[in-house]
């Protein structure tokens, strides 16, 4: 038995639903955030993302403003922000200025993907490999900017200097777990959807960690996906659209439609999600009743020993987006308790 208790958190992508408008889709995410907010959530992220009908958060840190205004205790970041599409002068000045809005609430998560295809990749920056392959010396910019130390350089963001947001290094592969141990900074795995290397990323990011003024031991952090319902059979009906989702993207049909309405379990749907790159895909994700999905995700905090998860949970009704949610934080409690 361990009195450490495990953190849970949220990551949004605002994803749009068929029928859905964009409008009302910010409002579904100010509205679970809201009960976020009172259940406990440590943090609400949202992830970058573009060039897709059904993923409404392409403009990053203006929906984190939003959700920080309609929210008051939680804290609420990106997951991330892909700092290859961006000057880190730009996100320094924005993410500053979030954080002198919102004190001691804002988190800036740094990923080195696109958060897309190539072709819009290049759209937003003609240069992006070669700024991704600079994404080590892009982090250490960004925090030149917050530092106070800054205030004497020729090029700074002066709404950033001292202003408390604390960075995050995201990784989906073994690659990004290497620096946030050199830099001694939270690390956050994209178990979510990226699962092969979450083992050894993890290991890397432990054995080569680096105490640092913001740390001094390692803080990991992993996505999953988790569906929760009253049963078991409710669970598989409202996952159907998350499926039909994953689908469509790994086979490139209809890869930006807007999320599907769910529907009744087929022998056809149930022998697709079979397959392997599905499989792999959502190896980690956590659907069915309470009690179901305690048992899936005490076994995933005991294998990898995170310190938090955060949880993606696409579903096509706001209503049942946020019954899961509530369902998953009653989880995590009793989970804690246990512990």
């Amino acid at each position: 038995m361990t009195n450490n208790k495990t953190a849970y958190s949220i990551l949004d992508l605002a994803i749009i639903s068929e029928g859905n408008t964009l409008k009302q889709t910010f409002t579904d995410s100010s509205n679970l955030a809201k009960v976020a907010d009172d259940e406990g959530y440590l943090r609400y992220w949202l992830a970058e993302h573009h060039n897709s009908d059904a993923i409404g958060s392409s403009a990053t840190s203006i929906l984190i403003g939003k959700i920080a205004e309609v929210t008051k205790r939680i804290r609420v970041g990106s997951g991330g922000i892909m700092l290859p599409n961006h000057s880190p002068l730009i996100i320094a000045e924005q993410f500053g200025t979030l954080g002198t809005l919102y004190p001691h609430r804002i988190d800036l998560g740094l990923g080195r993907a696109p958060g897309t295809d190539q072709a819009t990749a290049s759209a937003i920056r003609s240069d992006f490999y070669q700024a991704a392959m600079s994404f080590p010396a892009e982090v250490q910019k960004i925090q030149d900017y917050f530092s106070i130390e800054n205030s004497s350089a020729k090029v700074r963001a002066n709404v950033a200097e001292g202003v408390d947001v604390p960075l995050y290094i995201l990784g989906s592969s073994t690659t990004s777990a290497h620096l946030a141990a050199q830099k001694g900074l939270p690390y956050a795995f994209a178990s979510h959807f990226a699962t092969a290397q979450i083992t050894r990323a993890l290991e890397i990011y432990h054995r080569e960690f680096r105490p640092s003024k913001v740390l001094d031991k390692p803080y990991s952090l992993a996505g999953i996906n988790v569906i929760v319902a009253d049963t078991d059979e409710e669970a598989e009906y409202i996952s159907t659209s998350l499926y039909t989702m994953i689908i469509n993207l790994l086979t490139g049909t209809k890869e930006r439609m807007k999320m599907q309405p769910p529907f009744k379990m087929t022998d056809q749907l149930r022998d697709i999600i079979q397959q392997h790159a599905v499989q792999q895909m959502l190896k980690y994700s956590f659907i069915g009743s309470k009690e179901t999905v305690k048992k899936g995700i005490r076994e995933f905090i005991e294998t990898t020993r995170i310190d938090e998860v955060i949880a993606v949970t696409n579903i096509y009704s706001a209503q049942s987006r946020i019954k899961s949610y509530k369902l998953l934080a009653e989880i995590m409690r009793e989970i804690n308790i246990e512990k």
